[in-house]
């Protein structure tokens, strides 16, 4: 199968490249990156691209088979009114372009367009399933976005499938590494009230179900990319701490988190209770299904 990437060479696109590689696949990566990196083999085409823009990269989206939409600017981050408008821009209008390039792909390709569990807002303790409406907010508002330009390629006869991914947890960078940290400084502990849901999984999971979603014709539209087992921001902590083997009792409030990182702040607060009752309806077995089986994997002590 020939599979275009977009956002190939990131956190989560370097990983599922080789995935796709190692289990027989052709792959083309787009990136921000200069060249391509040495660890890839000869089924692999890097091809160097602002993707916010239409281009001659677009070219390569007439004999895909399947696309997987994973570029964007980080969020985890201090954001201005600036850098909003980039995490907005670098999803949308890359999604756009790549719709537009798949107009011209005379087969019915699948489309796996990235989104995340922000779609559904603050929802305190709601079990959320993918049949429920957005929530409210910024992050809400782009995933909504996000996934409606998705959406437009099924007009030209793609399948679209908008996976609404968790926090991504692994051991070479991320929210994780960060959380490690603070941790390894004896400064680790829930954030503001540690009641909120906290929705995660783990990177070897979700290169999984990505593999799993692409062989499933049957499966379309939204799929919560995340863990059967969300957790309290309070307990994942604790078990973060347990498995270091150091203490998870020094509390960040919320205030300090707003004062620091802004409007990001806030949403470090929200609780979504998020299950992935698609994934588990069609029969995707997870391997890390609960937070200490997923931490115990990743850290190293």
């Amino acid at each position: 199968m020939k599979i275009l990437i977009a956002g190939g060479l990131g956190f989560v696109g370097t990983a599922l490249t080789r995935y796709f590689l190692e289990t027989g696949h052709q792959v083309v990566a787009t990136g921000t990156r200069p060249r391509q990196s040495q660890i890839f083999n000869d089924r692999f085409l890097y091809i160097p691209a602002d993707t916010t823009r239409p281009g001659a990269w677009q070219e390569a989206l007439r004999d895909m088979d399947a696309v997987v939409n994973l570029a964007g600017r980080p969020i985890f981050q201090k954001w201005d009114a600036a850098y909003k408008q980039s995490i907005y821009d670098s999803r949308i209008l890359t999604t756009r372009n790549l719709v537009e390039g798949l107009s011209a792909n005379s087969g019915k390709p699948t489309l796996i367009s990235t989104s995340a569990v922000g779609y559904y807002g603050d929802r305190e303790d709601d079990l959320l399933t993918e049949s429920d409406p957005p929530g409210s907010g910024f992050l809400a508002s782009v995933c909504r976005d996000w996934e409606a330009e998705a959406l437009r390629a099924e007009k030209n006869g793609a399948r679209v499938v908008t996976t609404r991914f968790g926090v991504v947890l692994a051991d070479d960078g991320g929210a994780l590494t960060k959380m490690i940290q603070v941790f390894r400084f004896y400064a680790g502990g829930p954030a503001g009230s540690g009641r909120q849901w906290f929705s995660w999984i783990h990177r070897h999971d979700l290169i999984r179900a990505m593999a799993f979603v692409l062989e499933h014709s049957d499966i379309r539209g939204p799929v919560n990319f995340c863990s059967p087992e969300p957790t309290r921001n309070r307990d994942f902590a604790k078990i973060l701490g347990k498995v270091l083997g150091k203490p998870a009792f020094l509390r960040t409030p919320g205030i300090m988190l707003r004062l620091v990182l802004g409007e990001f702040g806030s949403t470090l607060l929200q609780s979504q209770r998020v299950t992935p009752r698609v994934l588990m309806n069609a029969g995707f077995d997870f391997q890390f299904p609960n937070a200490l089986a997923a931490l115990s994997n990743l850290v190293r002590t």
